[in-house]
């Protein structure tokens, strides 16, 4: 279960409260943007902090327990961002330029600005002059992490729902653009989409 053990950390070693974390969701799909979430909670309020008591990594809560959890962490967070880079970008610049693209975009917005960042990962976000510790598997591990996983991961699905709407026919709603079988089929059928990824592996077979 994530908790504050390496936020209190970093404010014992330097006195910063202002420590951010930064996931992201959907690097690994084939569809749709990758979505970053950036957030720095109030670690010294304990009133602020029991009502986050449930958050957790966002792959281990359900998407009803999520979207409950996106509005207390929006409510309660000392300051939150939330950075965007479409599958044009990916294309553009590769996976993991685009990932870290989306999280500075996300730092950008925080208010107050982050002193220290925890990011989820091996991520090393090399521009960003500002002390930062990568942590595998930190949305498990960092509360900050994964309040930043819930964030990226309800808005990314939002997004790919309403391009179902868009874009009928891939199942967009279901499978939020990864590669499940059903959306492979949709993809042989009908060809790729304008938000499908075509420097990822399974298009480039596709537009062969």
């Amino acid at each position: 279960m994530a908790n504050l053990d390496f936020e209190k950390a970093v404010h014992l070693q330097t006195s910063l409260v202002r420590i951010a974390g930064l996931d992201e969701a959907g690097r690994g799909s084939i569809a749709g943007p990758v979505v970053a979430g950036a957030v720095i909670l109030p670690i010294l309020d304990q009133a602020r902090l029991a009502r986050l008591e449930k958050v957790n990594d966002s792959k281990q809560l359900s998407a009803k327990v999520r979207e409950y959890l996106y509005q207390v962490i929006i409510d309660n967070a000392t300051a939150y961002g939330i950075g965007m880079c479409t599958a044009a970008q990916v294309d553009e610049m590769g996976i993991i330029p685009a990932t870290k693209l989306a999280m500075i975009i996300a730092l950008s917005q925080l208010e107050p600005a982050a002193g220290y960042l925890l990011i989820d990962g091996r991520i090393r976000l090399k521009n960003i002059p500002l002390p930062q510790q990568a942590i595998i598997r930190g949305d498990s591990k960092s509360l900050s992490i994964a309040a930043a996983s819930i964030l990226a991961k309800v808005t990314r699905d939002r997004f790919m729902v309403e391009q179902a709407q868009r874009y009928p026919g891939y199942g967009f709603a279901r499978h939020k653009g990864y590669g499940t079988r059903a959306h492979m089929t949709a993809l042989e059928a009908a060809g790729p989409s304008p938000i499908h990824r075509r420097t990822f592996a399974p298009l480039r077979r596709t537009l062969l």
